[in-house]
């Protein structure tokens, strides 16, 4: 049988099993889960008899080479930061690897060596990113090949709750890892052109900086901009964009309230507050407000950041149990970030019962027999509960779909790569169709920047 090697059994990797065991069968498939955690493993393996699960340490040497030379091909589910070790020893044993991540700086380096080996290195093969990318340049290159030159292209992708388990005056819940949504932004300010302008948003300024978003029978969106739209531009060879904008999605109202945190300093994680384990949430709000005798946390807050009793704004706040007295931080040397995280999940995590959403969102503005048009494609996934979520199969199904096509010898150009070439990306997104997981595009009127300076 041949055998794949899926390390790491996180939330998004119960699709992905599903997929290998589907075709286990017809494909003479063997899967090994391998996680830190046999336990995490096993309930991924169920009863199925092509599946095993072991511990796997992705630290300890010995078990992580055994693992990896006995595999076929490796699939690699674990944190970003951990794919290196992997890939050294695939590189070593000549295993070819998928993982869904963004290619490193270090992973790059491999790619001369990996090539020599004739090896697949496919990274960036989840949902953003890895739809976003296969679903742009199919579009950017049919356009292309109808003779029309790209002049816009904006992108949006967003986790978020499915509507009928948006429950909570945010209309959000936390369907990926609640950190990185703490953190998001931070570091460095957003980059991004518009009409031919190079433009930059600062953290501060990063969630009262919005675009809207109509999507058809889910209603209304806005996003924000990520942190480096630029990139994009050589990687898609959009030597002639005049916009290009990458942005996060999130309900309508969502940014204007997370910008409450932004400005307290509640989202701060470059230091620790004293005897945080001890601290009440409504000590941990006054503690970002100036001392007063006699006015209360409450109306301190609404001072400082100028909200109004009836304001919506304020009923988020209150909903949250910022001023909770009674409820403890318990963390001790916490950082604002790692406190409100902490907050956050009391009341954004998602109950047993709960749907996740995938929203993603395409502009394509580009000019075609001298006239200047616009495509936007659109694509919703709703998860069917806890397991198989919407992100679960997003990130899982693009992956494992390249990995089964790698070892049917399907894809085979050498190198570090990610998966913008249309061999590559045609027959997934056409199988990703087969599961509910497709794009519906419209064309509108374009409505960028035109030569005479009129909006059009």
């Amino acid at each position: 049988m041949r055998k794949i090697l899926v390390i790491g059994a996180g939330k998004s990797t119960a699709v992905l099993i599903k997929y290998f065991q589907d075709k286990s069968i017809s494909e003479n498939l063997h899967i090994t889960i391998g996680d830190i955690s046999i336990e995490s493993a096993k309930k991924l393996t169920g009863d199925h008899p092509n599946t095993e699960a072991i511990a796997l340490d992705v630290f300890d040497k010995n078990s992580r080479e055994k693992a990896i030379q006995a595999a076929d091909i490796v699939v690699s589910m674990l944190p970003a930061s951990f794919h290196i070790e992997v890939a050294k020893d695939c590189l070593r044993y000549e295993k070819c690897m998928v993982t869904a991540s963004y290619v490193s700086q270090e992973m790059q380096e491999l790619d001369a060596e990996v090539r020599k080996k004739g090896l697949v290195f496919m990274n960036e093969i989840g949902v953003d990113p890895g739809i976003d990318h296969m679903s742009a340049m199919h579009v950017i290159d049919r356009i292309r090949n109808q003779g029309g030159k790209i002049i816009l292209f904006e992108s949006f992708t967003g986790g978020l709750v499915a509507p009928e388990s948006d429950t909570n005056l945010w209309n959000y819940k936390f369907t990926w890892n609640p950190r990185n949504v703490v953190i998001a932004g931070q570091g460095a300010a957003a980059e991004f052109l518009q009409e031919g302008a190079y433009k930059y948003i600062p953290y501060h300024k990063l969630f009262r900086r919005t675009e809207f978003l109509e999507v058809e029978g889910y209603g209304r969106f806005e996003a924000y901009a990520n942190r480096n739209s630029l990139k994009y531009k050589k990687i898609y060879g959009l030597d002639d964009i005049l916009t290009l904008y990458r942005g996060t999605i999130r309900r309508v109202g969502f940014s204007r309230a997370w910008n409450t945190f932004v400005q307290l300093g509640m989202t701060a994680d470059d230091y620790t507050l004293m005897n945080s384990e001890n601290m009440s949430y409504r000590d941990f709000t006054n503690s970002f407000l100036a001392y007063s005798p006699s006015d209360s946390v409450e109306l301190k807050l609404r001072h400082y950041l100028r909200i109004d009793q009836d304001d919506i704004m304020w009923d988020k706040l209150l909903e949250l149990d910022l001023f909770n007295p009674n409820k403890k931080i318990g963390i001790p040397n916490a950082t604002p970030a790692q406190i409100l995280q902490k907050i956050l999940m009391d009341k954004w995590t998602l109950d047993k019962e709960d749907k996740d959403m995938i929203v993603m969102y395409h502009k394509f503005g580009y000019e075609l027999d001298g006239k200047r048009k616009q495509i936007d494609a659109t694509m919703v996934s709703i998860g069917e509960n806890q397991t198989y979520t919407a992100m679960a199969r997003t990130v899982g199904l693009p992956v494992a779909i390249a990995a089964l096509r790698i070892l049917n010898k399907q894809i085979t150009d050498p190198g570090v790569q990610i998966p913008i070439k249309a061999k590559v990306y045609t027959p997934i997104l056409k199988e990703l169709e087969e599961y509910g997981i497709l794009f519906h595009e419209k064309e509108c009127n374009y409505l960028g920047y035109n030569p005479d300076g009129v909006k059009g």
